[in-house]
């Protein structure tokens, strides 16, 4: 049986928090905190199980209950109609537009390892520095994942399907100069760093793909629910050498995008949680707990929307 301080360890590794913040989340002092840390003392019932709770979260051991996914989607809904277009909103608005290209960018390259830092991010976007000590590559693909959501932000605008040759635009633009087989599906087996989930066969991936993509595209009432399970599938695949990730987040912001929706903007402090969510989705055929951070992603895109900071 774990101890309360080997939980809090866990919690405190996925979340990315340090103890102050961790005993801020709890809601209790510091000094309490540090007590069932060191074990001094152990947390009143009421509090054990609030500690039990988080860490069945953030450990993808707990499955969200319907009527309180279903209420978050519904605020999302609710939101939709303030604006007759979300894209045309963010093209329209150059601060607003520049908002979604500056979080969206740091946050998906930093959660693929770039050491750029967001001020690092809008310099090399917004005022074309070269950093003298980042990578080129870093900041090459930081200006190319600015290039991929701009055209991105045009095709929707358009009123284009999603199909399988956006998927290999976006990816020629978020590889190019960076790859030589930018555009193209990988031509050998790959596998994903720290999990133990099988990918497709290199040879089924021109198979595979379409069908996906179809499916991405298709009429529902369930937006997050479909973006969630387009998703997983999408990553599992892996149909690309390099840049799966990122490119599957800009497919999953086209979706939302398509349906009015704000894209969502999944912070690289969150990666564990994410990382966590989406193998949950992938291996237990259950992804609730995913949804429901897609939820809250997208709500930090509306906050853009609306002006409001999102850290």
């Amino acid at each position: 049986m774990m101890t309360i301080r080997q939980k809090l360890e866990i919690i405190k590794a996925t979340l990315g928090l340090t103890q102050t913040k961790l005993a801020e989340k709890l809601s209790v002092s510091f000094v309490a905190f540090n007590s069932w840390w060191t074990g001094k003392s152990i947390p009143r019932p009421k509090m054990q199980a609030a500690i039990d709770e988080l860490f069945l979260q953030v450990t993808g051991q707990k499955v969200i209950p319907a009527d309180q996914l279903l209420a978050k989607k519904d605020a999302l809904a609710q939101k939709s109609p303030k604006y007759k277009s979300v894209v045309s909103e963010i093209l329209d608005n150059p601060d607003i537009r520049d908002q979604f290209i500056l979080k969206l960018t740091y946050h998906s390259n930093s959660i693929e390892g770039s050491t750029l830092t967001e001020p690092d991010t809008a310099a090399v976007l917004f005022d074309n520095v070269a950093l003298p000590n980042k990578s080129l590559t870093e900041q090459l693909e930081a200006k190319n994942h600015q290039t991929a959501l701009n055209y991105l932000f045009d095709y929707v605008s358009r009123e284009q399907r999603i199909n399988e040759d956006l998927v290999l635009k976006l990816h020629s633009i978020l590889m190019n100069g960076v790859r030589s087989d930018a555009g193209l599906y990988r031509r050998h087996a790959v596998r994903i760093t720290g999990v133990n989930l099988p990918t497709a066969n290199y040879i089924r991936v021109p198979d595979l793909m379409p069908k996906v993509l179809t499916d991405a595209g298709r009429t529902t009432k369930d937006i997050i629910g479909l973006s969630a399970d387009i998703h997983s599938r999408f990553e599992q695949i892996h149909p690309f050498s390099d840049g799966n990730g990122r490119i599957g987040r800009l497919l999953m912001s086209a979706m939302l995008l398509k349906k009015n929706l704000a894209p969502a903007i999944i912070r690289q402090e969150q990666k564990r949680l994410y990382y966590t969510y989406l193998y949950k989705a992938q291996t237990k055929d259950e992804q609730s707990q995913l949804e429901d951070f897609l939820c809250d992603a997208v709500t930090d895109g509306f906050k853009i929307l609306e002006r409001m900071d999102i850290k």
